[in-house]
C-alpha cells in the first residue's frame, strides 16, 4: 500500500520536516531502504549511516532530524512510532474467511472465520469472530479462541484451554500440553500425576514458534494480558507470567514459578521453580535465577546471580583473579620471611 507522509503523521503524530504529499510503500533499514521506504533512526550505532540512506523519509528523534538528508518524522521514540507504523502498511494481510474443504470442524463457527487445510477444530471448542486457524492446527475440546486471535501452521490447543482476543501463536507452538509431574516409587519407577489444570492466555499476547506451555497440575498456568514470548521457551505447569512481560528465545520457567508484571528475561535464561519474582525485574540473557527477586532491578550471573551492578563489579575483579593471587602469594613469603627474621 502507497500511503501519504501528511497520512502518517494525521494518524499516528509527531512532527512532519519536508514534503507531506511523498508516498511510500513499504519499510526498510537506512542502509537498504529504497526512494519509495521509509525507515528510522533509533540505535546511535547507525548514525552514520543516515547521511547516505536512500529513504524517502526517516523517522527520527530531534536531536538529529537536522542531518536527515530526505524528509523526516519527528517524534520522541523512533522505534515505537516505527513499531506502530509497522502494524499498519506492513502488516500481513488475513487470509480470506470460510473453511477448507480438508479442515474438521465438529462444531459451529463464525462465518468472519478463516479455517485452513486439514485443521481440526473438536466438539464443543469456541472459535471468536474473524479468528484465523492456519493449515494443520488442532483446537481440542472445551477450548477457547477470543476474538481477531491468529494462530499460524501446526499449532496445537489442547483440550479447556483458552486464548485471549487479539492473540498471534507462531507454527509449532503447543499450548495446554502435560506438565512434567510425576511420583516415584519406592523401586524408582515413574507414576504419572495426571494434569488437570488448564492453560490461559490473556489479550494482545504473542506466543513465538515451538513455544510450549504446559497445562496447570491442578490450578491453571496463566499468561496474562500483553505478554511477548519468544521462540522455543518452556514454560512449565502452573506457572504465572505478568501483564506486559516479555521473554527473548530459549527461556525455560520451571513449575509454579510467578513472574510479575512489566518483567523482562533475555535469552537462554532459567528460572528455577516455585520462585516469585517481582513486577519491573529484567533478568540478563543466560541468566540462572536460583532464588526469589522481591525487588525490581536488573540481575545478571550464573552461580550466584546477584544484582546487575555488583555482577559487573565482581566480574571485573574475576578477570585480574591470576595476578591477585600471584601478588598474595608473594605477599605470603615476604610475611613468612618476616616472620622467621623476627623469631631469628
Amino acid at each position: 500500500m502507497a500511503v501519504r507522509l501528511d497520512e502518517i503523521v494525521a494518524r499516528l503524530g509527531g512532527q512532519l520536516v519536508g514534503d507531506g504529499g511523498i508516498r511510500v510503500t513499504g519499510l526498510a533499514t537506512l542502509e537498504s531502504a529504497g526512494p519509495e521506504q521509509i525507515s528510522f533512526l533509533s540505535n546511535p550505532k547507525y548514525r552514520s549511516q543516515l547521511a547516505t540512506t536512500r529513504a524517502a523519509a526517516v523517522i527520527v528523534d530531534a536531536s538529529v532530524a537536522v542531518e536527515c538528508p530526505a524528509a523526516a518524522i519527528v517524534t520522541p521514540q523512533p522505534y515505537l512510532y516505527f513499531a506502530r507504523l509497522s502494524q499498519w502498511i506492513g502488516a500481513q494481510p488475513r487470509p480470506v474467511a470460510g473453511v477448507h474443504a480438508t479442515a474438521a470442524v465438529e462444531g459451529d463457527v463464525p462465518a468472519s472465520a478463516s479455517i485452513g487445510a486439514n485443521a481440526c477444530i473438536a466438539k464443543d471448542a469456541r472459535i471468536g469472530r474473524n479468528v484465523v486457524i492456519e493449515a494443520n492446527c488442532s483446537i481440542g475440546p472445551e477450548a477457547e479462541i477470543g476474538d481477531d486471535s491468529w494462530l499460524h501452521a501446526n499449532v496445537s490447543v489442547y483440550a479447556g484451554c483458552r486464548i485471549g482476543k487479539r492473540t498471534i501463536v507462531h507454527s509449532g507452538a503447543v499450548i495446554g500440553s502435560d506438565g512434567f509431574g510425576f511420583a516415584r516409587e519406592s523401586d524408582g519407577s515413574w507414576i504419572k500425576i495426571e494434569q488437570t489444570g488448564r492453560v490461559l492466555v490473556g489479550d494482545d499476547v504473542e506466543i513465538g514458534a515451538n513455544t510450549t506451555i504446559d497445562r496447570g497440575a491442578l490450578g491453571d498456568t496463566v499468561i496474562e494480558d500483553g505478554v511477548k514470548l519468544d521462540n522455543q521457551i518452556q514454560v512449565a505447569h502452573n506457572v504465572r507470567i505478568g501483564a506486559h512481560s516479555a521473554m527473548a528465545g530459549c527461556v525455560g520457567v520451571a513449575g509454579s514459578a510467578t513472574i510479575g508484571r512489566r518483567c523482562t528475561v533475555g535469552g537462554g535464561a532459567i528460572i528455577l521453580g516455585h520462585l516469585q519474582i517481582a513486577d519491573d525485574v529484567h533478568v540478563s540473557a543466560g541468566t540462572l535465577v536460583a532464588k526469589s527477586i522481591p525487588e525490581a532491578g536488573s540481575y545478571t550471573g550464573t552461580v550466584p546471580f546477584m544484582e546487575h551492578a555488583a555482577w559487573l563489579k565482581n566480574f571485573a575483579r574475576l578477570r585480574h583473579l591470576d595476578a591477585m593471587a600471584d601478588r598474595i602469594r608473594a605477599l605470603e613469603t615476604r610475611l613468612a620471611a618476616l616472620e622467621e627474621g623476627k623469631k631469628s
